[in-house]
């Protein structure tokens, strides 16, 4: 349970990312599929300190699977509540969740903030 709710932080953060993003229509992502694609992000959030060493590839490959599949508006909203509701109670380094769109070479159009209104 507590790797679902680290890597529902790292996916709150991504959702940020894809909620304003403009897609073509498919089916999208459910919220269990998208918490499993970041699995292996969890080492990487939750660690202490500054950023100084990458996420894995394998971080990075799950966190550019959920931007791709979250196609619809629909379903980026819905994922957004998702990793809201799950990242409450995870203690997820702010500084790391913001800085792994850079480490994975992901274009992020808007800052990744836990105050993000999901329904914008």
């Amino acid at each position: 349970m507590q790797k679902m709710m680290g890597c529902a932080i790292l996916a709150f953060g991504l959702m940020i990312i894809v909620v304003t993003a403009t897609a073509p229509p498919s089916q999208g992502i459910a919220c269990n599929d998208a918490l499993k694609d970041l699995g292996p992000c969890q080492s990487f959030l939750v660690a202490s300190g500054p950023a100084t060493t990458p996420p894995t590839s394998d971080c990075c490959q799950g966190a550019a699977s959920v931007m791709k599949q979250a196609t619809t508006t629909d379903t980026r909203k819905s994922l957004c509540v998702c990793f809201k509701d799950a990242g409450k109670n995870m203690k997820v380094n702010a500084d790391r969740a913001k800085s792994l769109p850079k480490f994975c070479n992901l274009n992020v159009p808007v800052p990744i903030d836990p105050s993000v209104n999901c329904d914008t």
